[in-house]
């Protein structure tokens, strides 16, 4: 196949994307595909002619927002990952949590703030997380337990939107749950080596956190995380592969996030728990091409048959 991998882009994100998409092009060519790489970092895509189906390594804003989704989709060009809507939805935190709400699905108590001057939530938890809407890779996360750390972490999070999401901060076991072809993976558990939160530091360093896939949990537990992680993902309509970040709390399944264009590094955490279960990097890849063909031929009427 002729695949185009598209990367960089112009989000917050732009660095983990060209990584991401590095090693996808890596990935594909090494099954013998023709891969052209393509960076929209001014927002714009140029597909070149004959191109079979676009893979996207994008993260953030244009990537998972829905946005070059909707391109395509106009452009009648298969493409990589979940439809407009649905990323669209994804990618907006407080959007996924009023559905999760509405179907019963649990995730951690929440508050928005609109303004800098606003006051602490202190009947939310001592200590919360302060983050932007609509973001991704923990861009603009924040810990806060008192007045300093609740001002400083509103004037950075209200640069990237008029709105702050304000959880309550769980001190539980973080975990995530890959899903490949509607089905959930064995879990990753995240734990960063000094104790510390899981941040944009402590993704991006390399020995910085301890990850261990399967996750040592119990049978019952495993099964209600993954089963939490789907219910979640099917919520939102998300298509084909995602990755859904969750915090145990005691034995109960939090949900935080949907991810709908997760890393895609050969390390990254949804190739990780696709490893353990004997699926290799450069053939997921391929897979996720072969399934973006097969979900846009059925659209427009056609026939095809794929398998992982």
């Amino acid at each position: 196949m002729k695949i185009a991998v598209l990367m960089g882009g112009p989000s917050a994100e732009r660095e983990v994307s060209l990584m991401s998409g590095r090693a996808v092009v890596q990935a594909l060519e090494s099954r013998g595909h023709e891969v052209v790489a393509i960076d929209p970092k001014g927002g714009e895509v140029s597909v070149p002619q004959g191109v079979d189906a676009v893979f996207l390594a994008l993260h953030g804003t244009f990537g998972e927002d829905g946005e070059v989704q909707k391109v395509l989709e106009s452009a009648r060009i298969p493409y990589t990952g979940s439809g407009p809507e649905s990323s669209r939805v994804a990618f907006d935190k407080l959007a996924s949590k009023r559905i999760f709400i509405e179907r019963g699905l649990p995730t951690p108590k929440f508050a928005t703030v609109k303004t800098i001057d606003a006051c602490l939530p202190t009947d939310l938890s001592e200590r919360m997380v302060v983050k932007p809407i609509c973001q991704g890779s923990s861009v603009g996360l924040h810990f806060v337990s008192h007045q300093a750390e609740w001002e400083k972490a509103l004037q950075d999070v209200l640069k990237y939107g008029t709105e702050a999401l304000v959880e309550a901060c769980i001190q539980g076991r973080e975990l995530t749950v890959g899903i490949i072809g509607n089905k959930s993976c064995p879990i990753v558990e995240i734990c960063p080596k000094d104790k510390a939160a899981y941040d944009y530091e402590h993704k991006y360093t390399v020995g910085a956190t301890t990850y261990t896939c399967p996750a040592e949990l119990s049978a019952a537990t495993t099964k209600r995380c993954q089963h939490v992680a789907l219910e979640a993902f099917k919520a939102l309509g998300c298509e084909s592969y995602g990755r859904v970040d969750i915090l145990l709390d005691g034995e109960k399944p939090l949900l935080l996030e949907v991810n709908t264009l997760p890393g895609m590094t050969a390390t990254s955490l949804l190739p990780m728990a696709a490893a353990a279960q004997g699926i290799q990097f450069p053939e997921l890849c391929e897979w996720m091409v072969e399934d973006a063909m097969l979900r846009h031929s059925t659209k427009a009427g056609k026939t095809l048959t794929t398998s992982l």
